[in-house]
């Protein structure tokens, strides 16, 4: 399937005809894929872009989004505190080694969430930035339909699975260049790697911002229901291209593919397919696929397999995109008790002009 679509002198629409052509059996083992140019907004490289998939993780970069609305509303500040509470700690995948009543500044709650991808700090900061989740994930909801996000719905701030929560290749690219255009100052966020929160590092998932040069963000994510998704961006000279994957088998398929086509893109062999980011279709009426079969089952072994060897990079001799890693940008987190439950000032609201 990437073969077929890696010649780049066919017109966009007859790629997405030969992929429509393709016997069942390879059209399964096709996951999303986009390539662009954030510069441009080009699309240089688009397989199933507009499909339905589960966000895990990646579902983050919108709880970024509406976090970075609230402190340019004034809503709240980089110092507000944020509370861990009992709905935050019942989380799953829990790695910061928090507890119900330690308390931190929103600064670095966003480290916390973002970097190193804390499922309990989300819920923490939805909480704090909206009063409570629910009222939260309507400012997500709302969001998306803001930017054009059509196969996009959120259901909870943290990415655990849920039927309801879905996205596209396309709406998380439209995502990230949205927060990246409108909100540089947080793009220090994206890049860490290491958070350290009072004493205990949590590294990122995203091998890239240690392993590839330039890398610069920005989100991964994983559940067995939809697999290992990246949002990635690097940039060389004055070009930045960003790469989004959903549905990689492994980390080391994520990162290896990943990096093959950001340097693909920056070396000239991923031109401009005629269409922009924003121009791509959407699939709304669809139904993302449930990966956990495949990926968490005793099928597991087999479809690994033959994900391998379609994506051999980095195994034995073959050729790996990535180099050895590079010590990682660390941000400090120093977190203090405060009495819990406890009547924390509501959020302040939205100015009209911003409703």
């Amino acid at each position: 399937m990437s073969h077929l679509l890696a010649r780049r002198a066919w017109p966009f629409a007859v790629a997405i005809a030969v992929v429509l052509l393709l016997p069942l059996s390879a059209r399964a083992m096709t996951t999303p894929a986009l390539v662009v140019d954030m510069d441009t907004g080009a699309v240089l490289y688009a397989e199933e872009a507009g499909r339905p998939w589960y966000p895990a993780s990646t579902t983050k970069l919108m709880t970024a989004f509406v976090t970075f609305e609230a402190l340019a509303a004034g809503e709240v500040s980089p110092d507000t505190p944020v509370i861990m509470s009992e709905k935050a700690m019942s989380q799953e995948s829990l790695h910061a080694g928090l507890s119900v009543g330690r308390a931190m500044k929103l600064q670095d709650a966003l480290y916390a969430a973002f970097a190193a991808s804390a499922n309990d700090v989300a819920i923490a900061l939805a909480q704090t930035v909206a009063g409570n989740e629910a009222a939260f994930v309507k400012r997500m909801n709302d969001a998306a339909r803001r930017l054009g996000m059509t196969a996009s719905h959120f259901e909870n701030p943290n990415g655990l699975f849920d039927p309801a929560q879905h996205v596209s290749a396309r709406d998380l690219a439209l995502l990230a260049m949205t927060i990246d255009r409108t909100f540089p100052q947080y793009r220090p966020i994206f890049r860490t790697s290491r958070v350290v929160v009072d004493g205990k590092a949590v590294d990122s998932f995203n091998a890239l911002l240690t392993r590839y040069p330039g890398a610069v963000g920005m989100k991964t994510g994983f559940l067995c229901a939809a697999g290992r998704n990246i949002v990635g961006v690097a940039e060389r000279g004055r070009r930045r291209i960003m790469v989004v994957l959903l549905g990689a088998t492994t980390d080391r398929e994520r990162a290896e593919r990943a990096a093959m086509l950001l340097s693909q893109a920056f070396d000239g062999e991923l031109r401009p397919m005629g269409i922009t980011l924003e121009a791509l279709q959407n699939r709304p009426d669809e139904r993302p696929e449930d990966m956990r079969m495949r990926l968490c089952s005793a099928q597991s072994r087999d479809y690994e397999a033959q994900r391998a060897a379609l994506y051999p990079m980095g195994i034995g001799n073959r050729r790996s995109y990535l180099e050895p890693a590079q010590p990682p940008r660390v941000h400090t987190i120093h977190t203090w008790a405060v009495p819990y439950p406890v009547d924390a000032p509501l959020p302040q609201p939205k100015p009209l002009a911003l409703n």
